[in-house]
């Protein structure tokens, strides 16, 4: 007897606008989880690190690392959208919520906001807004992100739809009050840099000069960490046979790699609020050696703060690319990554 317990995932028929997913499994995170992300990606951001650095920017101890949270909520929505995508596309609208600290435990729920089939018919775009929350079912995350998913059936047909109208960008004032620690007591000798906000200039480019090369293990260990169980990043059974002929590294993988060497130059932003917009460029494999660089878009001030203010950072990710020329995506081989954010810097 064949069974039928057992899921291939949902493919492009299987979604529909309006359409909400509640995700398994809830997570509870732990000091393990930290320890062994802090040694995948080697980041040092004071804040993260540690607790009594963070007790004098008011937390009670130190927060997991923004882009942690990110992808553990992430992970969480990977079975019911992403198990049988071709390639996740973009990211928009992202808020960071209340701090997550270990020991809490985090669940994801996410809605499907438009679909479209592409033209050749094999496959199609699907967007949706996943949103992370803690046991008290406060919103530790929010963000929409589009990914191109296969057909089961190439002869379906699929109703079209729109995609939806997003935001170009995070208005600074939309963002989650209680996303920014209070940086009174900021102490830019143990934080690793003297650089705060009013030295940092609109327009101003950043070489994080350090590289980092990604070794097949450390991103299929990474990508188990987050739970994220999308096929293109394990199984080579099948990606022999794929696009690539190899596995795919997660593009989170990328976005914590870039984070991490934007410690030299950036130390001070060691607070990510919002995420703007982002997109993989192109593809990583284990070999390659990754480098970044940042960009300065805008600045802004927080009502009533005088404490802290907000970068707007574009941060850009190559592979084997050196970035001292400051190349773009359109301009240039090697971009693997382009992503805007907001962070926050004490002032």
């Amino acid at each position: 007897m064949t069974g039928t317990k057992s899921s291939s995932g949902n493919f492009l028929e299987d979604f529909s606008v309006g359409q909400v997913l509640d995700h398994a499994t809830p997570r509870t995170v732990t000091a393990g989880d930290v320890a062994l992300y802090t040694a995948l990606y080697g980041s040092r951001f004071a804040l993260q690190s540690s607790e009594i650095f963070a007790q004098a920017c008011g937390l009670h101890q130190a927060p997991l690392d923004d882009w942690l949270v990110f992808h553990i909520v992430f992970g969480k929505t990977v079975p019911d959208i992403s198990l049988n995508a071709v390639a996740n596309l973009g990211y928009a609208e992202g808020r960071f919520g209340v701090p997550v600290y270990a020991g809490d435990t985090l669940r994801a729920v996410s809605e499907v906001i438009g679909i479209k089939e592409n033209s050749n018919g094999k496959t199609g775009v699907v967007y949706v807004r996943a949103r992370g929350l803690n046991q008290n079912s406060q919103e530790v995350l929010s963000y929409v992100r589009w990914v191109m998913v296969r057909k089961h059936d190439a002869a379906s047909v699929i109703t079209g739809h729109l995609p939806p109208d997003l935001e170009s960008h995070v208005s600074a004032d939309s963002i989650h009050a209680n996303a920014v620690p209070n940086f009174s007591n900021f102490d830019v000798t143990l934080s690793g840099e003297p650089h705060r906000w009013g030295d940092y200039a609109v327009g101003e480019q950043i070489d994080h000069m350090d590289g980092m090369t990604v070794e097949e293990a450390e991103h299929q260990l990474a990508t188990r960490l987050y739970q994220n169980t999308a096929r293109v990043h394990f199984n080579q059974f099948a990606e022999a046979q794929g696009r690539f002929g190899k596995r795919l590294i997660y593009g989170g993988h990328v976005i914590s790699l870039a984070r991490a060497l934007s410690f030299n130059g950036l130390a001070n932003a060691v607070k990510v609020v919002a995420l703007n917009g982002g997109r993989h460029v192109a593809p990583l494999f284990a070999g390659d050696t990754v480098f970044a660089w940042s960009e300065v878009l805008d600045k802004a001030e927080i009502a009533g703060r005088d404490d802290a203010g907000l970068l707007r950072l574009r941060m850009i990710a190559t592979k084997d690319l050196p970035c001292t020329t400051f190349p773009l995506p359109d301009e240039a081989d090697g971009v693997i990554l382009d992503l805007d954010m907001w962070a926050a810097v004490p002032r």
